[in-house]
């Protein structure tokens, strides 16, 4: 815990076998209170390795239910567990878990109520092996989602979060996709209800094992960035109603 505030990681897993306990390892066990994984139907070993490893908190999907409905388990399962900060860490290893300190106490200490393990800030995506042509759409979404949504983050697509509990049950994130734009549709709706997010800077990793999607799915994915933001700008400029944003 961090000032009696309990404190819980979930990781959302897909074949997630050969990155898994190098992640595990990394988790500050001084501060988190429970460790919650998601195994979205592996088809390696990634839910024996969780068993082996001593995670308690162990849910395996018998479908593929997507990266989003992978989350949306995540999340209800970390707020039956009483958590009030909630932070998503990719078991791939693409993102350090020797960030988690930093996060959660801004959160703790009631400075932000979001924070973002970015890897735009300074130069660690490209140097962390970023393909150029997923960084420079990076950079061309994330300049159109500030226009549209009057906002300044340095990037929208990380998958570094980490949430006070009382956000995630302000937001209707069942509503979101069980897509990869659930992340981007989980911002829109953190912005429309007015909270503030801040972003830390992240080194990332691109390696074999790590998860990365194909650029037929980021077009798709691209797609889908677009079509929230555009949403959230009919919705919060002109009054426009859409599912995903409850008021």
């Amino acid at each position: 815990m961090i000032f009696n505030k309990k404190v819980i990681i979930v990781l959302p897993a897909y074949n997630a076998e050969k990155t898994l306990l190098k992640t595990y390892n990394e988790i500050p066990l001084d501060i988190v209170d429970e460790i919650v994984l998601v195994d979205d139907n592996s088809t390696d070993k990634t839910y024996q390795i969780a068993q082996e490893i001593g995670i308690k908190h162990i849910i395996k999907h018998e479908e593929n239910l997507g990266y989003g409905g992978n989350q949306k388990s995540c999340y209800n399962k970390a707020l039956e567990l009483g958590a009030d900060i909630v932070v998503m860490l990719h078991p791939d290893y693409q993102y350090t878990p020797k960030l988690l300190h930093s996060m959660c106490y801004l959160i703790a200490n009631d400075v932000y109520p979001v924070v973002l393990g970015s890897r735009i800030l300074g130069k660690g995506a490209l140097n962390g092996g970023m393909p150029f042509y997923k960084y420079v759409s990076n950079r061309v979404l994330t300049l159109t989602q500030n226009i549209l949504m009057n906002q300044k983050l340095s990037e929208y697509h990380t998958g570094y979060r980490a949430f006070s509990s009382s956000v995630l049950m302000d937001i209707a994130f069942q509503k979101n996709s069980d897509d990869f734009v659930f992340d981007n549709q989980m911002l829109a709706q953190i912005f429309y209800e007015g909270y503030e997010i801040a972003e830390i800077t992240c080194p990332t990793k691109y390696f074999e094992e790590a998860s990365s999607i194909n650029f037929k799915r980021s077009v798709t994915y691209g797609l889908g960035v677009l079509r929230t933001s555009i949403q959230y700008f009919l919705a919060k400029n002109i009054g426009v109603k859409n599912e995903i944003f409850k008021k």
